[in-house]
């Protein structure tokens, strides 16, 4: 089994940055595909950005792509979310997902493993 639990959430202004981070335990996830999805009220869960097992290939929604940058420490067995210039619009709950599989996913349902969430709340 994996766990993962985020942090670095928080409250931000617009413009700012703020870093998120997703530490696994339980196994290692060095050959797991990462992602994050994110959760605003009212609004279904939705895909963010993703990386492979080895952190060289990368896939943004078009929404943060240019701002966000995800990568990944395998030695650490941590993934982060590196959030330059957010918008207000980015204010949701934030999830880490892990699959698996070794090749990036969009979709919930590719993932198998789930952290709890930190709230990133962006004021203009």
């Amino acid at each position: 089994q994996v766990q993962l639990v985020e942090s670095g959430g928080g409250l931000v202004q617009a413009g700012g940055s703020l870093r998120l981070s997703c530490a696994a335990s339980g196994r290692t996830v060095s050959g797991y595909a990462m992602g994050w999805f994110r959760q605003a009220p009212g609004k279904e869960r939705e895909f963010v950005a993703a990386i492979n097992w080895s952190g060289g290939n990368t896939h943004y929604a078009d929404s943060v792509k240019g701002r966000f940058t995800i990568s990944r420490d395998n030695a650490k067995n941590t993934v982060y979310l590196q959030m330059n210039i957010p918008k207000p619009e980015d204010t949701a709950v934030y999830y880490c997902a892990a699959t698996r599989a070794l090749v990036i996913g969009y979709s919930s349902e590719w993932y198998d493993y789930w952290g709890q969430g930190t709230q990133v709340t962006v004021s203009s």
